[in-house]
């Protein structure tokens, strides 16, 4: 038994160390502090000098917003159900397919929110896939042509229905 009590610990510790360094990275260095210089020997100096590969950047025709729909969402292509509160949205309109994101939650039942999009998807062209969960939460998809697509996820708790929508779609129809 104290083999494994130490090696939880020591795992805990390294977990703990692993996400202080991890930070320490990511968090620009105090002003009046030098930068620790690859010349320093000890492995944490080491390790905080690395330089992190730089972050993919959002494309300029990408937009998003937190709780309201972002400017040009496209609500005739996914209208917000009626009563729902946008949690945050995002739309990016590439030259070749769109892609549409929308979180919401509504006072309503999950099979309620499922039915609700796919009256409205299924008279613009998307037909429904086989299969109506993932892991035991509702999650729906659609299909229009060869490469439009159309998911909605739906999270029931005590009564509020927590919802996401992402699609893929020709930038045309995303009006």
């Amino acid at each position: 038994m104290t083999v494994f009590g130490r090696l939880r610990t020591t795992g805990l510790a390294a977990a703990a160390a692993g996400a202080a360094l991890a930070l320490a990275a990511c968090s620009p260095t105090p002003s009046g502090s030098p930068a620790p210089s690859p010349s320093d020997s000890s492995p944490a100096a080491a390790e905080t000098a690395a330089t992190a590969p730089p972050s993919p950047s959002a494309s300029p025709n990408t937009s998003a917003t937190v709780g309201a729909l972002v400017a040009g969402f496209p609500q005739q292509l996914l209208p917000l159900m009626p009563q729902a509160t946008v949690q945050s949205s995002s739309f990016d309109r590439a030259s070749t397919l769109a892609t549409v994101g929308l979180v919401a939650t509504v006072n309503a039942p999950a099979a309620a929110v499922v039915d609700f999009y796919t009256k409205a998807l299924e008279p613009q062209g998307f037909k429904a896939v086989p299969g109506d969960a993932v892991a035991g939460q509702p999650s729906k998809d659609f299909v229009r042509g060869d490469n439009e697509t159309v998911n909605l996820s739906v999270v029931e708790k005590a009564g509020v229905s927590t919802f996401t929508i992402g699609a893929n779609v020709a930038a045309g129809s995303a009006k």
